[in-house]
């Protein structure tokens, strides 16, 4: 999974200690976090990776690229056994998870099977699920329609999808904005075609809801003001539905970023820096 350690911390008024576990969500590497790892490992031990899904991965060949894209769990639970896997090779516990995206809920799983890895989440633009749900009045800011056209967009020409998609989910940003774009769009246009397919999928069409009663780890949700992936209200259900979770386990706190678009560690990075220094040093 291309994991990577930098820092060591003991600077900057951490504690040397603390272990920081970056997790990139769909179409992104590890390098989504070039631009507020080095900032963080000041101060704390950071740890980044790729997924399994990630274009970064190498593989040999073509046919070992299909075998791949066929072999993915796509579910977010076999996710959460990939990302146990990891952390168990590194031999890391009562670790800070930031889940960026689909990796939030990721974390969250994993941090239901194995309580002991994870310290604190931090949840950073994430969702338990995307489609809105009339039935219930959730707000996930898509409709079914949205979603079947999109994967069908994907499976029709991925190479042409994906600089819209990047043009459309990472927003404006400070001048010169157009560099997070690129960054993303080059990261997510190295994807497998048939793994983005699957793994959007998997993403779109999931309904997760019911995990975070179970979350017991101390939790912060992290989610911009303006989020074209999952909206403000995403952020306010999750903190909603884990107060009233499992006993003892206090409310997450939701710090809203003044930005707009669903990357701020590309669109707004000193803020995002600011934003996780504060949250893991107050803990």
């Amino acid at each position: 999974m291309n994991a990577r350690v930098l820092g060591g911390g003991g600077g900057g008024g951490g504690d040397g200690e603390t272990t920081v576990v970056l997790a990139h969500g769909y179409g992104g590497s590890s390098h989504i976090w070039d631009d507020v790892a080095p900032a963080l490992a000041k101060t704390f031990r950071v740890v980044v990776f790729d997924w399994s899904f990630s274009g970064d991965v190498v593989v040999d060949d073509d046919d070992d690229a299909a075998a791949v894209s066929e072999d993915i769990s796509c579910s977010y639970f076999g996710f959460a056994d990939e990302l146990v896997a990891m952390m168990d090779e590194l031999a890391l516990t009562a670790v800070v998870f930031v889940g960026h995206s689909m990796a939030g809920m990721i974390g969250c799983i994993a941090s239901v099977a194995r309580p002991e890895l994870f310290r604190r989440l931090v949840l950073v633009g994430a969702s338990p699920r995307y489609i809105n749900d009339d039935g219930d009045g959730y707000v996930g800011g898509f409709e079914r329609g949205e979603v079947d056209a999109m994967l069908a967009a994907i499976e029709a020409d991925f190479a042409a999808w994906a600089p819209l998609f990047a043009e459309a989910v990472v927003g404006p940003a400070p001048s010169p904005g157009a560099g997070a774009v690129a960054k993303f769009a080059k990261q997510l246009g190295r994807m497998r075609p048939a793994a983005a397919l699957r793994v959007m999928r998997a993403v779109l069409t999931c309904d997760v809801r019911a995990v975070l009663r179970d979350v017991a780890a101390p939790c912060t949700i992290v989610h911009c003001a303006r989020d074209a992936v999952a909206p403000l209200a995403v952020a306010r259900y999750m903190q909603r539905a884990m107060a009233r979770g499992v006993d003892g386990a206090p409310a997450p706190a939701v710090v809203v970023m003044d930005s707009s678009g669903h990357f701020p560690q590309l669109t707004a990075p000193m803020e995002f820096v600011r934003v996780m220094e504060a949250i893991l040093l107050d803990h």
